[in-house]
């Protein structure tokens, strides 16, 4: 439709999760409602007249009170509206001391919002719980679907409305949560798993055109593809190749359309039909008048042993024009997560180190994602542990190519990438120089201030209990034994991984007179990147410490 947007309905907060209703005529979604203060003033006089009071206190009786990117978090719950698409006041359709949400979805009649929740008492210590209801819209009565242990939320109505799919979490003590795709009638019953076979997260839920299964997206070995389930449990891969095709809707003739890139091209919309999944045309290229008139680095797919034998997968990113006969300062960069994917799309940061005539390494250490339950899941208890050997042998295994100056070799990372990178340089002073970005430096005194309290359960015990495993873990712990010229960023706002984390790894690097900077960014959350100036000045700051301390200086 093209025209001028219309308001339909006036709100006081930010509408969420938006569904339309099959037949058009209305619009749900979900939409924080203010709950009654935790606790209100009693026996103190009101503000005397022409009187400006301090601002007042917060009052805060939430387990998870704040969001990094939000700020905090208001008291209440998130519940179901609905508004009538020609116009008109949205109305409330659920309500009670629980959250409403996991992603919208309404029965083809129209009549009912299938929507994800966990209404029990005290729900907000439930970890990792919650099951599918139905509301009817009419009556606002509510209907409990599932009661499977572990997480249910993104419901998908089959075309003929009798089945829903939905992502399924398994039920687990680690801190790593697996998933997979279910199916089950729209009154519940009758759930079963399809996806048993896949060792791998299942994300986007869409139903074939004829009702036989589910596609779904997987990350994989730094790519993601379509994949298949039947009914009856079989799986299938549908598309192949060296790439990150996110398919995001599939119509009834089965033509789907997606996002892809490649380590060469930044995303663009491509289309192809599921008889003929190879054959993927690309609809917009718009980055076109850019990249016609740029010689961009190339990028080369490793596997190589870790230190006990375990297989991991990187990549190399070599110059433009690379001589192999010539020795080339090393970038070694470290995703966050920890459960993540470093992948096989386009990465400006890559080509950035590549074009000043750098090779980067990027690799996906144990407790990434894409590679199996077992892989992601190393890490618990363990981190970090493992994942520090599998990134040693990646520099290793690029040395080996004998195009690398070991002088001027240079390792950093963001969040969990930030914490491996303290953790790298408190165990060896093999690179010249290292930045830590928004890390965590501290597990004690990290995980009863970071935002929400899922980082205690990555611990055998509560830090009161037992506090030897945190401060084992802790990269501050080792700080007396780093050598290399560190450079830290955060930004101020971080609630996430708060910037005292950064502090106190500053603090210990100054009195160890190891050359540190500390850099605040202004106006940044988790991350130095969001803004463009900070995106530039973040890559400008790198530049400058690695320029500053070229080649590796070992002090006496």
């Amino acid at each position: 439709v093209v025209g001028e947007p219309t308001q339909i309905t006036k709100l006081e907060k930010s509408p969420r999760g938006m569904a339309w209703s099959p037949d058009g005529k209305y619009i749900a979604f979900t939409m924080h409602v203010d709950a009654e203060p935790a606790l209100k003033l009693s026996g103190i006089p009101k503000p005397p007249n022409g009187a400006q009071w301090t601002e007042a206190p917060r009052v805060i009786d939430q387990v998870d009170y704040s969001a990094d990117r939000v700020g905090f978090l208001p008291r209440g719950y998130s519940q179901i509206f609905i508004v009538p698409a020609e116009g008109g006041s949205a109305r409330q359709i659920t309500d009670g001391d629980w959250d409403a949400g996991g992603g919208l979805e309404l029965t083809k009649d129209g009549q009912h919002i299938l929507f994800s929740s966990y209404r029990y008492p005290e729900a907000e210590y439930a970890r990792r719980q919650s099951n599918l209801y139905s509301v009817a819209i009419k009556t606002g009565e509510i209907t409990e679907l599932t009661t499977r242990k572990g997480t249910e939320g993104n419901p998908v109505v089959s075309p003929d409305g009798k089945k829903v799919a939905f992502r399924g979490g398994i039920d687990t003590k680690n801190f790593y949560g697996d998933s997979k795709v279910f199916v089950m009638n729209l009154d519940g019953s009758g759930v079963k798993m399809i996806s048993e076979s896949l060792d791998e997260q299942p994300s986007s839920l869409m139903w074939a055109p004829d009702g036989s299964g589910v596609y779904f997206n997987i990350n994989e070995k730094g790519s993601r593809h379509l994949y298949f389930a039947d009914l009856n449990g079989k799986v299938k891969k549908v598309t192949d190749g060296m790439h990150m095709l996110t398919t995001n809707d599939i119509a009834d003739n089965g033509q789907a359309v997606a996002t892809w890139t490649d380590p060469h091209n930044p995303s663009d919309i491509v289309a192809f039909n599921l008889k003929n999944p190879a054959d993927i045309k690309r609809i917009t290229n718009v980055n076109s008048d850019i990249f016609d008139f740029v010689e961009l680095g190339e990028v080369e797919e490793i596997w190589y042993d870790s230190k006990d034998g375990t297989k991991v997968q990187g990549w190399i990113v070599k110059p433009p024009q690379f001589d192999p006969n010539k020795k080339y300062p090393l970038v070694l960069r470290i995703h966050g997560g920890p459960h993540g994917m470093y992948n096989v799309g386009f990465n400006y940061n890559f080509q950035l180190h590549a074009a000043q005539d750098q090779v980067v390494l990027y690799t996906n250490p144990r407790g990434s994602t894409g590679y199996g339950y077992d892989f992601a899941n190393a890490i618990q208890n363990a981190y970090p542990g493992e994942d520090y050997e599998d990134l040693m042998a990646g520099v290793d295994e690029v040395i080996s190519r004998g195009y690398i100056d070991e002088k001027k070799m240079y390792v950093y990372g963001g969040s969990g990438g930030g914490v491996l990178t303290s953790w790298i340089v408190g165990q060896t002073d093999r690179f010249a120089a290292a930045s830590v970005n928004y890390p965590v430096t501290n597990w004690f005194s990290f995980v009863g201030t970071t935002d929400g309290s899922g980082w205690y359960y990555n611990f055998e015990k509560f830090p009161w209990e037992d506090p030897s495993e945190h401060i084992r873990r802790s990269p501050l712990m080792y700080v007396g034994n780093v050598k290399t010229p560190t450079m830290l960023m955060c930004g101020e706002d971080d609630l996430r991984t708060p910037i005292s984390q950064t502090e106190e790894y500053y603090q210990a690097l100054k009195m160890n007179k190891v050359p540190t900077v500390m850099i605040r960014f202004n106006k940044e959350f988790h991350g130095t990147s969001s803004k463009p100036s900070n995106f530039l000045r973040t890559f400008g700051y790198l530049n400058a410490w690695f320029e500053k301390h070229s080649e590796r200086k070992v002090q006496p």
